[in-house]
């Protein structure tokens, strides 16, 4: 498992696992360590929605209450300067992923204050991310979350920044 690990960390690819395999990525994904300590010790589904700074802005966290829409509706969406850790609260959640060096049609450009670019590229893998899972974006990776039209999802999103090891 460990060789595993450090070929997410030089290749930063995405992960998709149990909650409680966590500490197996915490060298590959910056600062999730840090997060895991804070998911462990607060129950998130009490919590309102809201943003949580955990270490000023790397990590936060945004804990949101949505709809999911039909996949046509939902936009592929990609990273540059943060990766994101994904954790649906309530039920599994539907997403779409592309290889971000792979999507052709920018739907709109890069945004440096929000980083994200969003595309009209369909997802080329679809998968679902079970409750008591997680998913890590990297910047490579290209997703389209929230694919469940009408359905009320709670998750945590995690921003942390990319680093540069």
């Amino acid at each position: 498992m460990i060789f595993l690990v450090i070929l997410y960390a030089k290749f930063r690819i995405m992960i998709l696992d149990k909650l409680e395999n966590a500490d197996l990525y915490f060298e590959a994904v910056p600062r999730f360590r840090e997060f895991m300590q804070f998911f462990n010790d607060n129950d998130l589904e009490e919590l309102p929605a809201c943003k949580i700074k955990l270490m000023g802005d790397d990590p936060f966290v945004n804990i949101l209450d949505f709809k999911g829409k039909a996949e046509k509706d939902c936009k592929m969406e990609a990273h540059q300067d943060y990766i994101d850790i994904q954790i649906p609260l309530g039920d599994d959640e539907q997403m779409g992923w592309k290889a971000q060096e792979d999507c052709q049609e920018v739907s709109a450009e890069y945004d440096e204050g929000k980083d994200v670019e969003f595309y009209k590229d369909k997802a080329t893998t679809m998968l679902t991310v079970p409750k008591g899972h997680f998913v890590v974006f990297f910047p490579s990776d290209a997703h389209q979350p929230g694919i469940a039209a009408g359905k009320s999802y709670r998750k945590i999103i995690v921003k942390t920044k990319i680093s540069e090891n």
